[in-house]
């Protein structure tokens, strides 16, 4: 025969119970009043890291991948923890600079619900692949060092083609580099006819119309633009083809690949002796640098003259960094990107750690806020103020023009600048 107040004791052991089980085994307790966005959240149980990737060119354009990857890493290291939890980078995405690449491995990112954001890519090629796949999963990528404007907009108020939410960078739209070389080449150089070559990437292809486009508003000719394929060495036909416009400049944005052997080749060919020749910043690397044809040639390029600059989210000077990497690395960076790269990452951690709310052990990351804070808020980084446009522009804009004349010099703060550009 149950006892009168078996029931009232019942009761009271049932919710003992319930509030027993309501704390999980990580130690966090439910359930919450958090309601996620409509991009979905991450959702951190206690103890569990930050998780974050680099998607960036570890083959195909080296020299831009491996240097931006240690900036990723420097600045995961000096930032430390977000909201007291470690930051797991994992091992390096490789996008290959290819439409393929940067496909293929957004696709990973995006398998992993985990995954709170992306840096990437080094080019604008992989750009174009990953950024609607990253886009539509909801998540958001910084990019270090891809400047196509197909990947933004027109800076006029117009989005391009290949325009997605979530995509912002912190390199600088070539739409600035066009307009300083420009006004560089006609009004410092004197040259008035200007070939332009291009490999049919969406990084070559775009920046040279952009010059195109800018050069003839300041009064100069382009002859001839024409284009390569990729992997293409030999030269002759597109040289001949040049020589026979009569250029007195010869506009190249070309990776090291086809850029080297090009350089090469202009050099000697009849007709071109005495046509001054300019590169972009795929060629501005230690790799091309030390190659003879290297010398003579002008380059744009983004800021490398940043060491009094501090980063506000870790405190680090430019110069405190730039020697943290060479010590870690043991030399210089191969590009000034791996400057950009480190803000980047700051910039990503900075917004996570503004946007997570911290409820019951759980750290909840709604992915709509996430790019909301980095549209709408910006840092001071090493390269400067960045500051977001509503197409994803975070750059300074400031452009630097080099004269590369020895190629026994190839580090690129070394390098001599005869022209700076500020929009």
């Amino acid at each position: 025969m149950m006892h009168a107040g078996w029931g009232t004791v019942r009761q009271t052991w049932i919710v003992v119970l319930a509030a027993v089980f309501a704390v999980s085994c990580d130690g966090s307790t439910g359930p919450s009043s958090f309601e996620p966005g409509p991009l979905g959240t991450v959702t951190l149980l206690r103890g569990e890291s930050v998780r974050i990737r680099s998607l960036l060119s570890m083959t195909g354009a080296p020299s831009l991948g491996i240097a931006a990857r240690r900036g990723v890493e420097l600045a995961v290291r000096d930032v430390g923890t977000v909201r007291g939890r470690s930051v797991d980078l994992g091992d390096p995405l490789d996008s290959m600079c290819s439409p393929d690449g940067g496909r293929a491995r957004a696709r990973e990112v995006v398998a992993d619900p985990q995954i709170v954001g992306v840096i990437g890519t080094s080019c604008s090629a992989a750009a174009v692949a990953a950024s609607p796949v990253i886009s539509q999963a909801g998540f958001a990528m910084i990019a270090p060092s891809t400047t196509s404007p197909l990947l933004t907009s027109d800076l006029a108020g117009n989005p391009n083609p290949d325009h997605h939410p979530g995509y912002f960078r912190v390199a600088n739209n070539d739409i600035y580099q066009a307009r300083a070389l420009a006004d560089f080449a006609y009004n410092q150089l004197g040259l008035r006819r200007i070939v332009t070559l291009h490999d049919g990437d969406p990084y070559t292809t775009a920046l040279t119309n952009a010059f195109g486009d800018a050069f003839r508003a300041v009064g100069g000719e382009v002859p001839a633009a024409t284009g390569i394929a990729k992997g293409q060495t030999d030269m002759t036909s597109v040289l001949g083809e040049f020589a026979a416009a009569g250029p007195d400049g010869i506009f190249f944005p070309l990776f090291v690949p086809e850029g080297s052997p090009f350089a090469a080749q202009a050099r000697g060919f009849d007709g071109l002796e005495g046509a001054t020749l300019i590169s972009g910043a795929a060629l501005l690397v230690s790799e091309f640098l030390a190659e003879p044809q290297s010398e003579g040639i002008y380059f744009a390029g983004p800021q490398s003259d940043y060491r009094g600059n501090v980063n506000a989210v870790t405190g680090k000077s430019a110069e405190t960094v730039s020697a943290a990497y060479e010590a870690e690395y043991g030399q210089h960076p191969s590009t000034p990107y791996w400057a950009l790269a480190y803000d980047a990452t700051t910039f990503l951690l900075d917004a996570i750690g503004a946007v997570a709310v911290e409820e019951g052990g759980r750290l909840y990351i709604d992915r709509a806020a996430l790019r909301a804070r980095i549209g709408s808020t910006g840092i001071e980084g090493l390269i400067g103020t960045i500051s977001c446009d509503a197409f994803g522009d975070c750059g300074t804009g400031r452009q630097l023009i080099y004269h590369h004349t020895d190629s026994s010099v190839t580090d690129v703060e070394r390098l001599p600048v005869v022209y700076r550009f500020s929009p």
